[in-house]
């Protein structure tokens, strides 16, 4: 975790778990397992368990750590936080009652704004039910190419006051995506040595269709070797939007 973060669209990082497993195109080239190798390599407490080698791999099998869920209450200025960034908080290997300790954390610090974002969607709306939804909470789903476009509709039934998709990396286009009930979309391309190439007329469709459903869009990168490879500008600017909702932190004041 970090009380500061590098990524465009957040203020800082909280995991309270680590480690996944490869579900989809969109983890083909992680970049938190490779992060995971290298943190288990110098020594991270946090990253000595390792994954399965066919789907996840060194330091970053699935652990949760409950020395970590108070983490978000000391921080007085409020920020948006991205809630994982590495790991899935609804994988199946994370307890029921340990996702429902976290969502309790975020419903007693609502001067945060929390970013949930997951891959495994029919488990986030299986347990719905059983969770706190403070209007702090945003949740949303990645959504890298058509594969999985039906990941929105388990988004959908989630009673968030704020369901947002995070389309990278790009991989694919996203042609008529339906955003009914949708409050925000991120769009990136892939960076790393392996990186896929994003064409820009995916990102020029998502954005036009954001623009037409009056829902914020938030360009991330072009990716590239880097994440700054490519810059982050579409067609000579860039694209900040962000849901107009709850705590004033510095990303608040550059919504649209």
């Amino acid at each position: 975790m970090a009380d500061r973060s590098a990524i465009e669209w957040t203020e800082a990082t909280w995991n309270p778990t680590t480690g996944c497993d490869r579900v989809s195109a969109g983890c083909d080239n992680c970049y938190a397992l490779a992060l995971a190798a290298r943190l288990k390599a110098m020594g991270s407490p946090k990253y000595q368990q390792d994954g399965d080698p066919r789907t996840s791999g060194p330091g970053f099998g699935v652990t949760v750590h409950t020395n970590a869920l108070s983490i978000p209450l000391h921080w007085r200025a409020p920020r948006h936080v991205f809630v994982n960034s590495m790991s899935d908080l609804f994988h199946a290997r994370v307890p029921t009652a340990f996702i429902q300790e976290v969502f309790a954390v975020m419903a007693a610090a609502p001067q945060h704004t929390f970013q949930v974002l997951t891959k495994r969607p029919r488990r986030l709306a299986r347990l719905a039910d059983a969770l706190p939804w403070p209007d702090n909470v945003w949740m949303g789903v990645s959504v890298e190419n058509g594969e999985a476009l039906p990941r929105i509709n388990d988004l959908r039934r989630v009673p968030a006051v704020v369901r947002f998709l995070s389309c990278e990396p790009l991989l694919g286009p996203l042609t008529g995506v339906d955003l009914d009930g949708i409050a925000w979309v991120i769009a990136g391309g892939e960076s790393g040595h392996n990186h896929r190439r994003v064409d820009p007329a995916w990102v020029i469709e998502l954005r036009d269709l954001c623009t037409e459903a009056a829902v914020p869009f938030f360009f991330k990168q072009w990716g590239g070797r880097t994440p700054k490879s490519g810059g982050r500008a579409l067609e000579g600017r860039n694209w900040d939007g962000m849901p107009a909702t709850t705590p004033q932190s510095p990303l608040s004041a550059s919504a649209m």
